[in-house]
């Protein structure tokens, strides 16, 4: 068996009862069980073990995290900047599967969502009374708050973000990979990701993922516990929180149940109107003028200190607050990236590299420092302006009713405080099944059409490691499980870029060598019978039209090719899809080396407007015309070559044949 397919699909034609790479999801399961059992049964000795780790990673990798990601956010910017970034993350036909506001809005509920709700208010206020270095609650550490706060939430993070998910999109739409992080990895160990390897990756990202949405779920759950205390008075603890948990993930899976399109994508597009009058009701209700003054400032003093903070390992004043702040989060981000990477790349098909690090790297990021200027900058301007001491104090208590806390100097405030503690379910809700998609697709080898009950387990998984999360340590725990499993993926990050601009380059060669070739015109003898051209050009052929054009012209032309290949001792292959014809290619095998493939697909367009003149849907459904369209192994070509002779077929076939033999003969 092709270890490709190593999955029970339930049977040809048959819809599958389970759908699952056997060695993944059966140690991710194991492990993930393992890891719960310990932290339940055992809660001191877990709380003691992760404290150890967690100040190890501190004190001996904390200098290799903050170089990783500074890495990853050169490679993401060079490489949209550089010439690669015109290469699509599809075929170079394809077209993106989302409008804009659909894709940002999941970027952002996948990518930020409860973080933001739990930190918008009590960050900003924290380093303002805690600084890492200077006098606290002073106008500089007022600055500083925002400053750092910013380069919390800014690009770095959406640049590990966009490594993963640039590498997953990129060989699983332009190269039929699975849509798994192994896939990445193909141009370093080719085949090898089939094996012991690719699987040891994919658990590695399962884990991580696992860590990563249950370290969210933890912080959303204490969030959602204060909001209730805050309006109905219900208790605040532990208890209260694992309850919640299950009633929570008992509502996501609801969304899992109704997929991507269905559940997942109308969740975040709530959850970015409730985001965004949250933000309009606060600058309006707050100091509006400072705020909007707060907002040009912080914005560039992010921009001129980023250079400096990327680095800032506080080496010669040592503190703890690193491993409690940057390193937390570099580390948070990470364990999140196969999730959101992939979770990205799964709606970003079709996009060119360059749209898409502007897409990720920036549009979600402005949204990010509007919220943490808005909140963050009312908080302070309460604390230091308006003296409301008591807000600072209850922060220091707990992170968890800063927000809550922060609503009763407002107008409005139950009704705001209301809104604030749905919108962090809609986004525990939309990371809960935004998760339990990506690990079911990591656990079954890269398919998005599993039965519903894999997701949903992955879902019951998730909140059940929150929940143990919390009975081992609560907070310290969730960021200790965070640190350790980004680790290692760290490392597998750095591989996936390397391998992504080594097949990068490749493409790229490929394109550069296709159009410097000398080719002949094409079009042969036709190009100079411009009657012949002109009816071409004016009739709309229909699909039983460009059947038979493809039985009588192309398919005769192709194996003719490809018979006279075969002479020659190379390796050629006629192929068509099943009747009724749609599809008609001749492969070309070279071994080692890249394979040639020249395809001619039947394709369907509408009518122009010119010649319609009645609206209905059947009307218009006779007057569709049909192409016959050359395809290569990157994509659609955008030429017609219906009306051809086959003596054109075959000279365009050989025209593109001697363009992939001088790329070959460019890349050895």
């Amino acid at each position: 068996m092709d270890p490709k397919d190593d999955i029970d699909n339930g049977g040809e034609g048959s819809s599958p009862r389970i759908l699952i790479n056997p060695p993944v999801f059966i140690i991710s399961g194991l492990l993930t069980l393992l890891f719960v059992g310990f932290a339940a049964v055992v809660p001191e000795t877990a709380n003691a073990l992760f404290g150890a780790i967690r100040d190890w990673t501190m004190h001996s990798a904390g200098w290799f995290y903050v170089l990783a990601v500074a890495g990853f956010l050169v490679f993401v910017v060079a490489l949209a900047a550089s010439s690669l970034g015109t290469i699509k993350l599809g075929r170079d036909h394809s077209s993106p599967d989302f409008t804009y506001t659909s894709w940002f809005a999941m970027l952002f509920s996948a990518g930020m969502g409860i973080g933001l709700m739990f930190f918008g208010v009590a960050e900003p206020i924290m380093h303002y009374v805690t600084p890492p270095v200077g006098d606290a609650e002073t106008a500089e550490a007022a600055r500083q708050a925002l400053r750092i706060t910013f380069f919390h939430w800014g690009v770095h993070a959406w640049a590990i973000y966009a490594v993963v998910a640039l590498s997953l999109a990129y060989f699983a739409f332009r190269h039929d990979l699975p849509l798994t992080i192994r896939s990445s990895l193909y141009p370093l160990i080719g085949e090898r990701i089939y094996g012991p390897i690719g699987h040891a990756v994919d658990i590695f990202a399962v884990l991580g993922t696992i860590f990563g949405v249950a370290t969210s779920l933890g912080f959303g759950v204490m969030q959602v516990n204060a909001g209730l205390n805050y309006l109905f008075d219900v208790p605040v603890g532990v208890l209260t929180q694992i309850v919640l948990i299950a009633v929570i993930t008992a509502i996501a899976t609801l969304s899992v149940a109704m997929g991507l399109d269905g559940g997942i994508r109308r969740v975040s597009e709530l959850n970015m109107v409730l985001a965004v009058v949250l933000v309009v009701f606060v600058l309006v209700a707050g100091p509006t003028v400072f705020l909007l003054q707060t907002f040009v400032q912080n914005t560039g003093m992010y921009l001129s200190n980023l250079f400096s903070m990327t680095f800032n390992l506080y080496a010669y004043e040592p503190t703890g607050w690193i491993g409690g702040w940057t390193l937390f989060y570099w580390a948070w981000w990470i364990a999140w990236s196969p999730f959101v990477g992939m979770f990205i790349a799964r709606v970003s098909r079709g996009r060119t590299i360059r749209e898409f690090v502007v897409g990720v790297l920036f549009v979600p990021v402005g949204f990010t420092f509007l919220w943490m200027t808005v909140f963050g900058d009312t908080a302070i301007h309460m604390v230091m302006i308006q003296g409301i001491q008591s807000l600072a104090d209850a922060v220091a208590a707990d992170t968890s009713v800063a927000l809550f806390q922060f609503f009763e100097h407002l107008p409005l405030s139950s009704i705001m405080s209301l809104v604030a503690t749905l919108l962090v379910i809609t986004f525990f809700v939309t990371s809960s099944d935004s998760g339990s998609l990506v690990v079911d697709m990591l656990t079954n080898g890269g398919h998005d059409d599993s039965p519903v009950w894999q997701r949903v387990f992955w879902a019951v998984v998730e909140g059940i490691v929150a929940a143990a999360l919390l009975v081992a340590g609560g907070l310290g725990a969730l960021q200790t499980a965070t640190i350790a499993a980004a680790l290692p993926f760290t490392i597998i990050m750095g591989l996936m870029c390397v391998g992504l601009l080594r097949a990068l380059r490749i493409d790229h060669v490929k394109r550069l060598s296709m159009r410097d070739a000398r080719v002949r015109a094409v079009g042969g003898e036709a190009a100079h019978d411009w009657k012949r051209r002109l009816r071409t050009l004016v009739h709309q052929p229909r699909r039983n039209e460009v059947r038979r054009f493809m039985l009588e012209v192309v398919r005769p032309a192709l194996a003719e090719v490809a018979e006279e290949l075969r002479e020659h001792g190379i390796d050629a292959h006629l192929a068509e899809e099943e009747s009724p014809i749609t599809r008609t290619w001749v492969e070309v095998r070279h071994g080692d080396e890249i394979d040639f493939f020249y395809s001619v697909h039947v394709t369907a367009y509408e009518p122009p407007s010119f010649v319609m003149r009645d609206t209905r849907r059947d009307r218009q459904e006779r007057l569709r015309y049909f192409r016959a369209e050359v395809h290569l192994r990157e994509g659609g070509q955008d030429y017609d070559i219906m009306g051809w002779s086959r003596k054109d077929i075959i000279g365009d076939v050989l025209d593109q044949y001697e363009r992939h033999m001088h790329f070959l003969d460019a890349v050895r």
